[in-house]
């Protein structure tokens, strides 16, 4: 596939999959691809067990992962747009470092659900060298993730976060220091909810009504109480207890209404700045939010 993208600058996939490349890394790959009306490589990405093994592919070819494996019906995040969002926060810090991109294991992240794949911290310390600390609520992702780092030999810190109704309270330490938060935030209210946003999605690629989910996810990947504002709502809240231990919070928002009633939330939260940060991926156009309570005088890393 040769097809360019709007991916960021830096993304190693703006150009597309190179299959050529990917099944020289992975030959289990090419069991799983076919061609489109174009003549083109790709899968089927309807194909839960595809779309694992173009993972694979991608994270061996492009981050220097050889193991990654994850539960079966656990959320196997889309490489590509998953690491925009890594850029994109380099360009953030970059803002605090004479406009020039922080590298190195002393940018320390934490990445609030982290989820089983550790799709964030295994592209983020191959890109940038940052050292990471993933957080999540379910022991079995914690597991998968620990066994990643083992099987590849990676320093990524795996905390469990045991209180439902914290984010940061309970695995930000008295000590901790981080440069930056992240959070792809799960964004419907409800089981029911999440199971309606899969079938309009099918409907929508002209798939049927489909209930099958063919990324994956478990409940505390795709649904809370609240559902994406009320996940980001508690986010921020809690994010003032430590607004001297992370210089910039940030958090994925998958629905652009929810920006506005965010705002008003900083605003009372009293962030010295907060800014919406929009990543445009091929026809989709995805966001993040980011605040910071030190002043703009206070921010070199």
């Amino acid at each position: 596939m040769s097809t360019k993208s709007m991916l960021h600058p830096r993304n190693q996939h703006r150009e597309g999959y190179d299959f050529e490349r990917l099944i020289v890394k992975s030959p289990e790959l090419e069991a799983f691809t076919e061609r489109n009306p174009r003549g083109q490589a790709t899968i089927n990405f309807q194909d839960s067990n595809a779309v694992r093994m173009l993972n694979l592919a991608l994270l061996r070819a492009h981050y220097g992962v050889d193991f990654w494996d994850i539960p079966a019906a656990f959320l196997c995040p889309p490489i590509p747009g998953r690491v925009d969002y890594i850029h994109y926060l380099a360009d953030l810090l970059a803002e605090s470092n004479g406009h020039k991109i922080p590298r190195g294991p002393n940018i320390k992240a934490l990445d609030i659900g982290t989820g089983a794949s550790l799709v964030y911290p295994l592209t983020g310390q191959h890109e940038y060298g940052w050292e990471f600390t993933g957080v999540d609520i379910d022991p079995v992702s914690i597991r998968s993730a620990r066994q990643i780092c083992q099987r590849n030999g990676l320093n990524i810190r795996l905390r469990r976060q045991n209180n439902p109704e914290d984010i940061f309270e309970g695995v930000i330490g008295p000590e901790d220091i981080f440069h930056v938060t992240l959070c792809n935030p799960p964004f419907h209210a409800s089981l029911a909810q999440a199971e309606a946003g899969t079938r309009r999605k099918w409907r929508n690629l002209g798939k049927g009504h489909s209930t099958e989910l063919n990324f994956g996810g478990q409940n505390a990947e795709l649904w809370c109480p609240g559902g994406e504002i009320g996940f980001i709502a508690k986010m921020i809240e809690q994010s003032m207890t430590f607004a001297d231990q992370c210089l910039w919070f940030t958090c994925l928002v998958s629905k652009k209404d929810n920006l506005k009633p965010l705002a008003r939330l900083l605003k009372k939260a009293r962030v010295a700045e907060f800014k919406v940060v929009e990543m445009a991926q091929g026809q989709k156009t995805s966001r993040f939010v980011a605040w910071t309570y030190y002043p703009e005088r206070q921010r070199s890393l």
